[in-house]
């Protein structure tokens, strides 16, 4: 048999033509199952439907092409039967996503302010502002549980390994300037499940720059490699990176950091047709697993 032409047989064949090709034959693939592709494109078509949805404010929705939500979450791995845990969801940027995705077949935590606190807290606050929320949508929100993040002592994000998912956007920076990233990654160790996913998205240096913890509060913006040594001294490995949320148009260098740019503009008027062009900070998209 013509050598050219015999590499280019099936796998199956090649198993006893591998002398002829020089080396050993591929094993054979694995087969997909039809149940593996339904729930692939189940989990698509739920996401876009989310990420469509009225549950959503129009303010957030112009965000999707700097934060690329479906592409994020199908990223790490986002199934409709997980339970979730979404650690200081601000305004619910994401749980407003998560939670409709999540209402029927899964369950979504998460993890913030106390609403009864002090009053002046933006931690408070932003608790009050998402409870609202939940109670103007119950056809979105009203299977979300909502649990207080402690300060004092060790926090508990739930029941030790009863999390299939623990997702975190933009928030790492400030866990390392309040110096509380520790605590904050062993809690989100002790809820996962065996084999469960961390997700983190979060403003990323420029190779380099400084990893003192007020410097990166003071920027927002907090080294890639310092990022992954943070989470993985807390026992969890990096299972895979993308540049989903990458901006090569960040410098990095603002006057006022990160909230330089939109959605902040921290400067006002002040060159924001600039800093509009450039749009959000360049972000780091990390996937860890517990083993």
């Amino acid at each position: 048999m013509n050598r050219s032409l015999s590499c280019l047989v099936p796998t199956l064949v090649l198993a006893g033509l591998a002398a002829a090709c020089g080396g050993e034959a591929p094993p054979p693939a694995a087969p997909t199952s039809a149940a593996t592709v339904a729930a692939g494109a189940s989990i698509d078509a739920e996401l876009q439907a989310s990420v469509a949805g009225g549950q959503r404010t129009d303010k957030e929705k112009a965000r999707d092409s700097h934060r690329h939500p479906r592409e994020t979450l199908a990223f790490f791995g986002l199934k409709d039967d997980m339970t979730v845990v979404e650690l200081s969801p601000g305004g619910g940027w994401f749980t407003a996503i998560l939670a409709p995705v999540l209402r029927d077949h899964g369950k979504l935590v998460v993890v913030g302010g106390d609403p009864n606190g002090d009053p002046k807290s933006e931690g408070t606050q932003n608790a009050q502002a998402l409870q609202a929320r939940f109670q103007k949508a119950p056809s979105a929100f009203d299977k979300v549980q909502s649990l207080v993040w402690k300060r004092d002592g060790e926090p508990v994000f739930g029941p030790p390994e009863s999390a299939d998912m623990v997702l975190t956007f933009r928030n790492l920076h400030n866990w390392v300037e309040g110096k509380n990233a520790d605590q904050a990654l062993a809690a989100a160790f002790k809820v996962l499940k065996h084999g469960g996913v961390l997700g983190v998205t979060d403003h990323r240096a420029n190779k380099g720059a400084s990893s003192d913890p007020k410097v990166i509060g003071d920027t927002g913006y907090i080294p890639e490699e310092q990022a992954i040594k943070i989470v993985e001294a807390a026992g969890f490995k990096l299972a895979a990176k993308s540049e989903i949320n990458a901006n090569p148009k960040d410098t990095k260098d603002y006057p006022k950091g990160v909230w330089t740019l939109p959605p902040t503009y921290e400067l006002g008027d002040v060159d924001h047709a600039k800093y509009e062009a450039i749009g959000e900070s360049d972000r780091m998209t990390l996937k860890f697993v517990k083993p």
